[in-house]
């Protein structure tokens, strides 16, 4: 589109910004709704899926915004989940879309990218948050302090997620793990399920879900400091068809096999783990518990909410601005507003937490909810008789980073 990387004045911009945060009792920075005038761009991706793209006049200057409007009430549209096929792995969003058959998406939780801390230790790139695809639980929560992104909004925690459940219905809630190890002898706690690191003195479950990266750096850092250096007491239990079948000293690495189970336990958990014999029985239950209650998952992923019940959370921050990634709920869970910003240079100032907040609300949102940005936020979409998705967003680091998962939107399937 020409002049698209050129800032465009402020009266042709969607969103003015007109109130302040603390007029609005923490919200973000509020202005106008979008008028369909300022729009630079409409277009119909697939039934009940439409692409805009259109400025934000923000604090820090133009950002330039990438919609998809997601009609969950249409029959033919449902989202769920993309990722690469293990926790343990990244994907580019473009090539997961296409792998899964999705018509359009956007990047999804924050993950495990870097492990300057812990030279030789293996970055695994999984998801902070739990995880649940086509209804199947992947993975839970990592500890709160082990959480690689900014700083969490007051009141929030790694077990934030945005889900929809089976009636197609969207909304933010909670999920924590809820799981045992039990012997004859003894009945432990379950600390974690295919995670990338551990509560302190847990034992944690890995299954044929978490992929073949090693299960090191489930032992490294601690429940307030991921940097902290990896744990020295360590053990490893192999449980084949409820029973146990070998031991280590120190977590392995390599695919998992179905039917398999590979407990690690560090500290106090290691020190129980210890006591299991081979070929002694061991049964591990594991599942996911819902804040809300009742509710039964298609699809849930991490980050982090920042709108609720049409007003932002409070404290949220108005100072950071950056190239973001969010997700709307409207409608009373029946329609998503999927959000990228553009990281062309001309762009790259991005928002605020704050006014992310007060974007999707303008947009028509109840619920907001951040998901992974910088480098990492990207938008796709089909284009008219097109048979593979195209990146809409330019990303910041000028090419489509590999990320841990997606939101997926499938039409007409």
């Amino acid at each position: 589109m020409a002049g698209r990387h050129k800032r465009r004045r402020a009266g042709r911009s969607v969103l003015a910004f007109l109130t302040a945060f603390g007029a609005l009792a923490g919200a973000g920075l509020a202005g106008a709704a979008p008028a369909d005038a300022a729009v630079a761009k409409r277009a119909r991706v697939a039934p009940g899926v439409t692409y805009e793209e259109f400025d934000i006049d923000a604090a820090k200057g133009v950002a330039h915004a990438h919609v998809l409007r997601v009609d969950l009430g249409n029959p033919q549209v449902r989202v769920d989940l993309l990722y690469p096929g293990a926790v343990a792995s990244r994907a580019q969003v473009s090539r997961m879309a296409d792998a899964q058959g999705a018509v359009a998406g956007v990047n999804g939780d924050f993950f495990n990218i870097s492990e300057a801390q812990h030279p030789g230790v293996e970055v695994t790139g999984a998801s902070v948050g739990p995880a649940i695809a086509a209804g199947r639980t992947l993975k839970a929560a990592v500890p709160k302090g082990q959480r690689f992104g900014p700083a969490l909004p007051s009141g929030t925690t790694t077990e934030d997620v945005l889900a929809v459940d089976t009636d197609g219905r969207a909304r933010l809630d909670r999920l924590a793990l809820d799981g045992s190890v039990g012997t004859a002898d003894a009945q432990l706690p379950l600390g974690g399920l295919n995670q990338y690191a551990l509560p302190v003195g847990s034992v944690g479950a890995f299954t044929s879900e978490w992929g073949s990266a090693s299960r090191v750096r489930a032992t490294c850092g601690t429940d307030t400091d991921r940097a902290a250096p990896c744990s020295t007491d360590t053990y490893e239990v192999t449980v084949r068809d409820g029973a146990v079948v070998s031991a280590a000293d120190t977590p392995g690495s390599g695919p998992i096999a179905a039917g398999t189970t590979v407990l690690v336990g560090r500290e106090t958990g290691a020190q129980q783990l210890r006591k299991f014999a081979t070929g002694e029985e061991v049964h591990i239950e594991h599942r996911l518990v819902s804040a809300a209650g009742g509710a039964a998952y298609r699809l849930a992923l991490g980050g982090y909410p920042v709108l609720s019940g049409g007003s932002p959370l409070p404290g949220l921050d108005d100072t950071t601005s950056a190239v973001r990634t969010a997700v709307g709920i409207a409608d009373g869970g029946r329609r998503l507003l999927l959000l990228a910003l553009d990281g062309a240079a001309a762009y790259r100032t991005g928002l605020t937490i704050a006014e992310v907040a007060g974007t999707m609300r303008e947009l028509g949102s109840d619920d907001a909810f951040s998901l992974d940005g910088g480098g990492s936020s990207t938008l796709v979409a089909r284009k008219a008789g097109a048979s593979a998705v195209s990146v809409r967003n330019h990303p910041s680091g000028g090419a489509e980073r590999a990320v841990a998962n997606g939101i997926g939107v499938f039409s007409g399937t």
